[in-house]
């Protein structure tokens, strides 16, 4: 075979690998990109919320931190250093969710907390009620609290992302200073 045509078939047979490996990159192939609409970005939305809770009491490195919306009690003392050797975590709810604000005081064991600090806190009472995951259901078992106070409580919780403290219950119509005392032991923000 003369060298002309080797040559020209080396250049045709080089030619169609070509054309085979770029028809096979547009109809689809392992390394074509997906189309814009279908590209998947990074899961940022726990990420970019963040949160600031107030870590007190018994724990290693008491202060101010910046928490992922969604976080949990257990996190943010982990975050803090964890408990310190003295501190009573019975008294603790360490699977509440945190919300924006939040003060969440350890406190040490066989110490008495202030009654108004500790129940505002995030941390505390053990039995209390969450306003932040309650339910209607749950809300309408507190003592005080009917389904139509409930349900009205429910909306102002997700008109206003949730409560900070207990004490903004007494913006909830129907709730005064007195029931606001009363309910103070049952929930928590």
């Amino acid at each position: 075979m003369p060298e002309s045509s080797r040559s020209t078939i080396v250049v045709w047979a080089l030619a169609a690998v070509l054309a085979v490996v770029a028809g096979v990159r547009f109809l689809g192939g392992h390394d074509a990109a997906p189309p814009a609409a279908v590209r998947l970005a990074p899961e940022r939305g726990r990420d970019e919320a963040r949160i600031y809770v107030h870590v007190v009491g018994a724990v290693r490195r008491p202060g101010l931190i910046t928490m992922s919306a969604g976080s949990r009690v257990a996190d943010a003392l982990r975050r803090a250093g964890g408990p310190g050797p003295r501190a009573n975590l019975t008294a603790v709810n360490l699977a509440a969710r945190l919300a924006d604000g939040q003060q969440i005081v350890v406190p040490r064991a066989g110490a008495k907390s202030p009654p108004d600090a500790g129940a505002e806190s995030a941390g505390r009472g053990v039995m209390g009620i969450h306003l932040s995951t309650a339910t209607v259901d749950q809300l309408d078992g507190v003592d005080g609290i009917g389904p139509t106070l409930a349900q009205r409580i429910i909306e102002y919780r997700d008109e206003h992302g949730g409560f900070r403290s207990l004490a903004e219950l007494a913006q909830v119509d129907g709730i005064g200073e007195k029931r606001l005392a009363t309910l103070r032991e049952a929930l928590q923000p």
